[in-house]
């Protein structure tokens, strides 16, 4: 039996609002982000991410105080992100109530924050998420600070290295897609989910229910992630998940 798909909306916090912009530019707000989380457990997501998209050292406090409020009101799992460099910073969020962490520029400039996390809570609660671009001839490269600052990593490289050290989920975002919604980077994903051992994650490129079904059946990937698609309701979850369901996808309904 296969394990079921997941649907995981995405919720980009920026001084405690939810925004959601085009190619990583052009932040627009979506609402509270407790209340949209709220939300979507009721309509059936089987999980959540919450990205301090600018978690600078004065917003951990405030990001903080915020999973907490998210782990009273939210009874499924959920990913934060943003500003966690170390593993007192794991421990904070795991304590106001986070099941998992979500870790990017820190792991690429310190790949051993990985290898920290996994043996000290658990493969399950690191997921490392990667921003990458394809720059033309399919070299996909890493970038730093929400897609800001590019580096020399290779997609594929970083994967496996991430992969190899512990992590147990990839989180990638194709930064060519993200918002644009023109469907998934289905061949770079079908490439990390045949390689890698543990699951990934599909983010950017969320537009249409058939791009959902194109991800799981084109691109492998365990999990799609979006964001405006659901926060400016142009597709509702159930409806999204009977589709599925319907087109032969194995999906918690």
């Amino acid at each position: 039996m296969a394990l079921a798909k997941r649907i995981i909306p995405c919720l980009d916090i920026k001084d405690g609002t939810t925004v959601k912009g085009t190619n990583f530019v052009n932040l627009r707000e979506a609402g509270d982000p407790v209340e949209l989380g709220k939300a979507y457990s009721e309509q059936g997501a089987d999980e959540l991410v919450y990205l301090d998209i600018t978690a600078s050292h004065e917003g951990r406090k405030t990001f903080t105080a915020l999973v907490e409020r998210i782990a009273r009101e939210i009874n499924i799992p959920f990913t934060v992100g943003g500003g966690i460099n170390e593993l007192s910073d794991v421990e904070r969020l795991l304590n106001a109530g986070a099941d998992k962490v979500s870790i990017n520029s820190a792991a690429l400039r310190r790949p051993e924050l990985i290898d920290e996390i996994a043996s000290h809570f658990g493969s399950q609660v690191c997921v490392v998420a990667v921003d990458a671009k394809d720059e033309g001839d399919g070299a996909w490269r890493c970038y730093l600070n929400g897609g800001r600052i590019p580096t020399e990593r290779d997609l594929f490289d970083w994967t496996k290295e991430a992969n190899d050290r512990g992590a147990g989920e990839i989180l990638f975002t194709s930064m060519n897609h993200d918002g644009v919604k023109q469907g998934f980077a289905n061949e770079a994903l079908r490439r990390l989910s045949d390689t890698l051992s543990i699951p990934v994650i599909a983010s950017g490129g969320a537009g249409t229910k058939e791009h959902f079904l194109d991800v799981f059946t084109q691109g492998h990937a365990d999990a799609a992630l979006a964001a405006s698609v659901f926060h400016f309701g142009e597709i509702p979850i159930p409806e999204l998940k009977q589709y599925l369901h319907k087109n032969g996808i194995s999906i918690r309904l």
